[in-house]
């Protein structure tokens, strides 16, 4: 019987304009995780598709029900990240543009990969999560804390269910497809393709959102291109564009945190890897711990100072 469970979360995104720079004292995180965002409702899109589809070959009823748990969250994460989508679009009505080019670059994966391409891309992305989102929740006060609640408290959701599925999309891969091999031969093209998207969303940034609401190039998260970009401005190269400062989203966080997570990222793709392993965040055992004493997760940071204020 699967440990998962799905949450129906609500983040009000409608109540108040959602802002680009959610976290002013990150900009380069803030155009990052909007990025993220996009990607999640193109890629949990394709997941969708996905499962039906290969339902019919699992014949482990354990797995099934897995990956029945495991549709459904991913579910849950597309409808709330197309709230913040739509908050976000509501007041640049150009990244619409954008974000249906990254759904786009999806929808042509589900129409002209085979099944096992697509269930071996979802465990290889999926694989990283919880090296990387344990980078990121283990350095919550800097990169969440300071920014808007409902946009913090959306990716911490998100996030800690990541953890807690991060076994589901390699176990269903195992069952229907069983080649650890031909799961590592892809990889490079998995993440090719992640980054494509990822650079799709950040140049769109760049194109419709102005430079004064977003503070940073949203290229940023690209180092080859901050380093290209900055030599070719140094040598005084005509028509190079300029979309504003660089910023590094993760410079101020421990060198040794960092390394740790790029080897666990390195070992996510190795034919032996088991997610179950894995070092777990401590935020989200506490995530898990205050959602089931009833404790407002949608307003992470917030709740409990709103709790005192109405009593």
């Amino acid at each position: 019987m699967t440990d998962l469970q799905v949450r129906k979360m609500r983040f009000a995104f409608a109540d108040y304009d959602v802002p680009f720079l959610w976290n002013e004292k990150n900009p380069a995180f803030s155009s990052m995780a909007n990025a993220v965002s996009f990607l999640a409702i193109a890629f949990e899109k394709m997941i969708g598709a996905m499962i039906p589809e290969a339902m019919p070959l699992i014949t482990d009823p354990a797995v099934a029900e897995e990956a029945q748990a495991f549709v459904r969250q991913e579910g849950q994460h597309s409808m709330a990240h197309r709230q913040h989508a739509k908050g976000l679009i509501k007041s640049y009505p150009a990244l619409k543009d954008t974000l249906d080019a990254v759904i786009a670059a999806f929808d042509e994966l589900t129409a002209n990969e085979p099944l096992r391409y697509r269930l071996a891309y979802t465990a290889d992305l999926e694989a990283t999560f919880t090296p990387v989102f344990k980078l990121m929740l283990d350095n919550d006060d800097t990169l969440f804390a300071p920014g808007d609640d409902r946009v913090a408290s959306l990716f911490l959701w998100h996030f800690v269910e990541e953890v807690e599925h991060r076994s589901s999309a390699l176990i269903i891969y195992d069952e229907v497809v069983g080649d650890p091999w031909y799961r590592m031969r892809v990889a490079p093209s998995v993440f090719k393709h992640v980054w494509s998207v990822l650079r799709m969303a950040a140049e769109g940034f760049n194109k419709h959102v102005p430079l004064a609401e977003r503070q940073v190039d949203a290229m940023s998260t690209f180092g080859m291109y901050r380093r290209k970009t900055a030599l070719l401005q140094r040598l005084r190269v005509s028509r190079v564009a300029n979309h504003g400062p660089f910023g590094n989203a993760f410079g101020h966080l421990p060198l040794r945190e960092k390394l740790i997570a790029v080897s666990g990222i390195v070992r996510s793709q190795l034919p032996n890897h088991d997610p179950a392993r894995e070092n777990l965040p401590a935020l989200a055992e506490e995530w898990f711990a205050r959602y089931d004493d009833g404790y407002d997760v949608t307003n992470w940071y917030t709740a409990a100072t709103k709790q005192n204020v109405d009593a």
